[in-house]
């Protein structure tokens, strides 16, 4: 948490100027990364059935901060009291009194935040128009700071992979690897987990999202972890596959030549203008050109920052053209359910004349 609360009214001043161009009154701000966002208040809910508040920022007024009793005390360190409403039972009925008498009737919200039962009920005081990604917008583009936050959680990363392959010991399970990943990142100042590590060895590497499980590591085989830590209150997300032995096979060599070969492709010409689906299309051509395009079989990659996933996506459907500041993941995959697969993931920077990986 910035310990300077303007750096978080500067970011509502910039939202209040984005609500104006989309002619919306207020956002009722209900989704964990854009409330800590925009007011410093509570990265995480407590569970995906539980919120620990919401804000409505208005275009031309007040904003305003509404939690329960558990979090008060943080909620005075951020906010004016007379701006903060602090609801109890009858929380959806307690918040629009609050906001009538605050001349608020009508807002924005974010529909992949908010649940039903919460915008019934809150439909019968106020009028509810759906939005999509309005504060992502600002979000999608980082400050220094938040560039800074994530070298070092990405910098941990490095170190993780370097620690781990000297973990990668025959007989060993891939819950076994998962843990000692964890373990390193809480011992070396990681606030927690960024996803839940993937581990997958052999055909379980062939896996995008594989779950370890007690799948042992054996002699000459290969074993992919995609993991992340979140440090300073942001995510890491980095992939790396390893060949456990002396000997790598051909197809390994092969298959990994051509999925760092297609991230090269699309990393040299990642830049400010650059469409997000010609990224995408510059790594597919390498496995085109080679014919092994149909075991790519998702995205090239996708932003990084408060959460492991955020906007912007890059796809062959993504509609979007790379800026300065944007921060994404570039990771190419080819998956053989019969023999394995191979995934290398970089982060990578938008700077102002190209691009540079973290």
């Amino acid at each position: 948490m910035h310990t300077n609360t303007s750096v978080y009214e500067h970011r509502r001043q910039e939202l209040k100027k984005e609500l104006k161009t989309r002619k919306l009154p207020a956002l009722l701000v209900s989704h964990a990364a854009n409330r800590y966002y925009l007011s410093g208040f509570e990265l995480h809910d407590p569970q995906c059935n539980e919120s620990s508040g919401w804000l409505v920022i208005t275009a031309d007024g007040g904003d305003y901060l509404f939690t329960d009793a558990r979090y008060i005390d943080e909620a005075r360190q951020l906010w004016d009291e007379k701006n903060l409403c602090v609801y109890a039972a009858r929380k959806q009925q307690e918040v629009c009194a609050f906001l009538k008498g605050k001349d608020v009737t009508s807002m924005g919200f974010e529909p992949k935040a908010l649940h039903l039962f919460d915008y019934d009920k809150l439909c019968e005081f106020v009028t509810l128009f759906p939005t999509e990604n309005v504060v992502e917008s600002l979000r999608i583009i980082k400050d220094k700071d938040e560039i800074q936050r994530m070298v070092q959680s990405t910098n941990l990363n490095h170190k993780l992979f370097e620690y781990i392959e000297t973990r990668l010991i025959p007989g060993r399970t891939e819950q076994e690897i998962s843990w000692d990943v964890e373990k390193f990142f809480r011992e070396n100042g990681a606030e927690g987990m960024a996803f839940s590590t993937i581990v997958g060895v052999g055909t379980n590497a062939a896996l995008p999202h594989a779950i370890p499980g007690n799948t042992k590591i054996r002699e000459n085989d290969m074993v992919l972890i995609d993991t992340g830590c979140r440090l300073a209150d942001y995510n890491s997300d980095q992939t790396r596959t390893f060949w456990v032995g002396d000997t790598p096979s051909d197809r390994f060599k092969e298959t990994m030549n051509l999925v760092r070969a297609a991230q090269q492709a699309a990393i040299d010409i990642i830049k400010p203008g650059l469409s997000y689906v010609q990224a995408y299309r510059a790594a597919y051509a390498v496995f085109e050109k080679a014919g092994v395009e149909t075991l790519f079989t998702h995205g090239l990659g996708h932003g990084v920052g408060l959460e492991t996933h955020e906007p912007p996506s890059l796809s062959r459907a993504a509609q979007g053209i790379l800026e300065a500041g944007m921060v994404v993941t570039v990771e190419p995959g080819l998956y053989d359910p019969e023999w394995g697969g191979i995934r290398w993931e970089h982060e990578v920077l938008v700077t102002e004349d190209g691009c540079r990986v973290l």
